[in-house]
């Protein structure tokens, strides 16, 4: 099915070739005086130089080519060259009704999907989510969703960090805590324990207590370099430790992304593309592209065209060393041979730009990928407090993601339970789903680049532009249709007709703009414009509501038919947060 846009500049185009001018001034946008009409065009405007006339006759030619037409009720000239227009309500209702019934609502599948790598997570092992991996994570599920559901094949890779230095740190604190474990003797050949030695919270204590060591005793630190030169490089003990130590933080990473809704395809780490560095390496060499400078390795990225100073991509410090560049190619290097993908995409702060600049000119002057093939960078920005400072703990600490996302369930029991009898229970498991949404919602509603307050009375509230609203409006949609059913009313044989009201055209108008919505959220990677879009959606509903009559219309087929719009509407709100990375219970 077309964008509503294409149907109509299709239908202007012909009225502009029937007056005699060029059918591509026909393109027709929503309007931006919606006191004044619902679409326009301002092709005559554009042609007015051409054709050497004014473009008011250029537009009066055009109306009048468009009196008889099917798709306008109204098509209005004015000065200077304006071509205003409305809807025929018999147009709109072919259209309502070809997205009732097709799949995804009549979104247009691209002829040539791509397939996308979308790289997401990046947490490191033996670490605890923060706040800093919020907006990665529901960033990158939501890109994920979109693209997906716009007919794109999409993989999620989590990207781990579990096989640099700060492993060794932890192998060196466990070392220090429990020297007599068999992982460090070297000469042990038995078979070592199945289950790991520690807990994940005694991981989490002693990752912090080794950094900071690190930093204040040279002679620890290079015994954590050491260890993370015996883990790389395949000491027996080492490498069954860090088994442990992956198994143990992945089980808890994935209890935490699902407590967010967030779901990876692929569970890899820097550890997988180990064995492809050396390989790697060697191609740069023989081919010229990698030389050595003071030391290191390095690969010249600088272009011509260049503003600012670009630097080198350095592939091995001077000891030899990998570095995080390293492992990005390497890692593009495999994802290029498992999964020939059209595009991958890399959701991070967006103060990473440059880092990701050398890497992906890298990829390319190396050919490690082809010409054609998509790199994207969406950097995001920080959320911070209302001090408009990065977010924080009140102690000054960064705040453990699973604090956050606590404190905003509690937050919303609390106002759930504002005013409302309900069990305690229920009313738990309902304010935990709203509490997602609000969280999301109030990341996602804005642009990603940008940075944001995260203000937890703001996003908990249920008006607005927030998520407890769009979920209390498809709640209040729901409702309307349970009343109908127990009033007797069949949900089968419903049949829409056309609007006889501004606030239900209202309501179809924003309903039609689905299609473009979805092109347009998946082509910009953007899912902002999927939440200003359900927003629309919720407020015209919600205008529709209190201006009609639903369940008390006296003629039974109207009833019907504001039904089957009332089911169209929910479902897609409900496809719309289903994008979003949450969901709406059946009462609030």
């Amino acid at each position: 099915m077309k964008k509503i846009l294409d149907m109509l500049s299709e239908e202007m185009g012909k009225a502009f070739e029937a007056a005699g001018y060029d059918g591509t001034l026909g393109k027709v946008t929503v309007s931006n005086r919606p006191d004044l009409c619902e679409y326009q065009c301002n092709g005559a405007m554009a042609g007015a130089k051409r054709y050497k006339k004014a473009p008011i006759a250029i537009a009066g030619d055009v109306a009048e080519k468009l009196t008889d037409s099917q798709v306008f009720q109204e098509v209005l000239a004015v000065t200077p060259g304006f071509l205003n227009l409305k809807l025929s309500e018999k147009f709109l209702l072919d259209v309502i009704k070809t997205m009732a019934k097709e799949p995804k609502f009549g979104v247009e599948m691209p002829e040539n999907p791509k397939k996308i790598i979308i790289d997401y997570g990046g947490p490191n092992l033996a670490k605890p989510l923060h706040v800093g991996h919020l907006r990665s994570a529901i960033l990158g599920e939501s890109v994920k969703r979109i693209c997906r559901y716009a007919g794109n094949e999409c993989i999620g890779d989590v990207h781990l960090g579990d096989w640099g230095m700060p492993m060794g740190l932890v192998i060196t604190g466990l070392k220090e805590k429990h020297p007599d474990w068999p992982y460090f003797d070297e000469e042990y050949e038995g078979d070592y324990p199945t289950e790991p030695p520690f807990t994940v919270s005694e991981l989490e204590e002693i990752y912090p207590a080794a950094s900071a060591k690190s930093k204040e005793d040279p002679e620890f630190k290079a015994r954590a370099m050491k260890s993370t030169y015996k883990l790389q490089n395949g000491v027996r003990g080492y490498r069954a430790l860090w088994k442990h130590i992956l198994n143990a933080s992945v089980a808890d990473l994935k209890k935490n992304y699902s407590a967010l809704n967030v779901e990876f395809d692929l569970w890899k780490g820097e550890s997988d593309v180990h064995d492809l560095i050396p390989e790697m390496v060697d191609e740069m060499k023989a081919k010229g592209y990698a030389y050595i400078s003071e030391g290191a390795l390095v690969v010249d990225v600088k272009e011509e065209t260049d503003t600012k100073e670009i630097p080198p991509c350095m592939i091995l410090k001077s000891d030899g060393a990998a570095l995080y560049n390293t492992t990005d190619l390497a890692t593009i290097k495999e994802r290029v041979r498992l999964y020939q993908p059209d595009e991958i995409i890399y959701m991070t702060d967006k103060r990473q730009e440059l880092y990701f600049e050398q890497v992906f000119r890298c990829a390319r002057k190396t050919k490690l990928v082809k010409p054609e093939m998509e790199l994207k960078f969406l950097g995001f920005g920080t959320m911070n407090g209302s001090d408009g400072k990065p977010f924080k703990t009140r102690d000054g600490g960064v705040m453990r993601l699973e604090k956050l996302v606590q404190d905003t369930k509690d937050e919303m029991y609390k106002k759930i339970r504002e005013g409302r009898e309900m069990p305690e229970q229920e009313a738990k498991e309902i304010s935990d789903v709203v509490a997602l949404s609000a969280l999301k919602y109030g990341d996602l509603s804005n642009q990603a680049s940008k940075d944001y307050i995260f203000d937890i009375d703001k996003f908990t509230s249920f008006e607005g532009d927030t998520g407890p609203y769009i979920l209390y409006t498809i709640v209040r949609i729901k409702s309307i249709l349970n009343k109908y059913k127990e009033q007797g009313g069949q949900m089968e044989q419903l049949e829409l007709l056309e609007a006889d009201n501004e606030a239900e055209k209202a309501m179809e108008m924003v309903l039609v703009q689905f299609n473009t919505m979805v092109r347009n959220a998946a082509e910009e990677t953007a899912p902002q414009r999927v939440c200003a879009y359900v927003y629309d959606l919720a407020n015209a509903f919600n205008h529709f509501y209190h201006n009609v009559k639903i369940l008390g219309e006296a003629c039974e087929n109207k009833r019907k038919s504001l039904i089957a719009l009332l089911i169209l509407t929910r479902d897609i709100m409900e496809t719309c947060i289903d994008l979003l990375g949450f969901s709406a219970p059946e009462k609030m």
